[in-house]
């Protein structure tokens, strides 16, 4: 199993009445929560951990792991209430107003972890869920407590409008990027954590600091996958764009599903990747993700739509 470890939230999406009042609609969402959703429905065997309220908000984010074959076995439930992000369009730019105070997910500690059982191959860390306290510490510990043994995939996708302590924040990435054998970034990403330069050089750098595999996204551009042993690149497909939202989320699902059916998701296999294998990933991440971004809203494709 693929246990994707982050954020799960409520998505209040802005609509109209009937009367012409403004409204918000929920949605399910959260960029690991999309990630193991999208694992579940390109066939992966993938489950999800993130603290969860039983209130009705909560009701709808296990239902949607349920409906997308994701396993909850590892859902902890709390008398807490579920985060709500608010989101409203000004001149056609998405602003957010994010209401996280003691909620499920935020007040993770180190002292609810699970153990994680033998069924578990790999760990997915990344989003938001790393840059609030306590839960961020929690998830960092979970990553460190489980590094040595199973294969750890970090996509940072940074925010930097949630960050409060940049400095505490950039030494999270660094140390969860040392830890990983995968990590993913955008090319804005990679340079917001390594600065000014080369994308591939860049990459390179990250590489350097203990990852086997960095895949770096470009948007229409493409992906590209960056090893010890060289580079491969993957171009996108071409599609009428919706919206962007979870496209980096269904990229990530893409690329651990293909791993994971080509027998390669193991430290040792990472270690010593072929290209052909690496360029198979790469397609299915940018396959997946063109589909989500050709709809509306985080909406990855079943594997029969590919």
């Amino acid at each position: 199993m693929i246990l994707c470890c982050g954020e799960a939230l409520i998505d209040m999406l802005p609509r109209t009445s009937e009367q012409g009042e403004e409204a918000f609609a929920p949605y399910p969402g959260g960029a690991v929560f999309n990630t193991a959703i999208a694992l579940g429905r390109l066939g992966a065997p993938a489950g999800f951990y993130c603290g969860v309220s039983k209130d009705l908000f909560g009701e709808m984010l296990q239902d949607a792991l349920t409906e997308s074959r994701v396993d909850t076995a590892y859902l902890p439930l709390v008398d807490r209430p579920c985060t709500l992000a608010f989101v409203r369009l000004v001149d056609g730019q998405a602003t957010y107003a994010f209401y996280d105070e003691g909620t499920a997910m935020r007040l993770m500690t180190a002292d609810d972890l699970p153990e994680v059982g033998e069924d578990v191959t790999a760990l997915f860390f990344g989003g938001i869920s790393l840059v609030s306290e306590p839960c961020g510490s929690a998830f960092e510990a979970l990553a460190t407590r489980e590094a040595a043994g199973r294969v750890v995939m970090i996509d940072p996708n940074i925010r930097t409008s949630f960050i409060t302590d940049e400095a505490a924040y950039r030494g999270r990435v660094e140390r969860m990027i040392a830890l990983s054998d995968i990590v993913k970034v955008s090319d804005e990403d990679l340079h917001w954590i390594m600065g000014d330069g080369d994308t591939g050089m860049l990459a390179r750098k990250v590489l350097e600091m203990g990852p086997k595999v960095v895949c770096i996204t470009e948007g229409s551009k493409g992906g590209r996958g960056i090893t010890a042993s060289g580079e491969v690149r993957v171009p996108a497909p071409k599609v009428e764009v919706g919206d962007t939202v979870g496209a980096g989320d269904t990229f990530n699902a893409g690329v651990l599903a293909a791993l994971s059916k080509a027998g390669v998701l193991t430290k040792d296999a990472l270690a010593d990747l072929d290209d052909r294998v690496l360029t198979d990933a790469l397609t299915l991440g940018v396959k997946a993700a063109a589909v989500t971004v050709s709809r509306a809203g985080a909406n990855p494709p079943w594997e029969t739509e590919l």
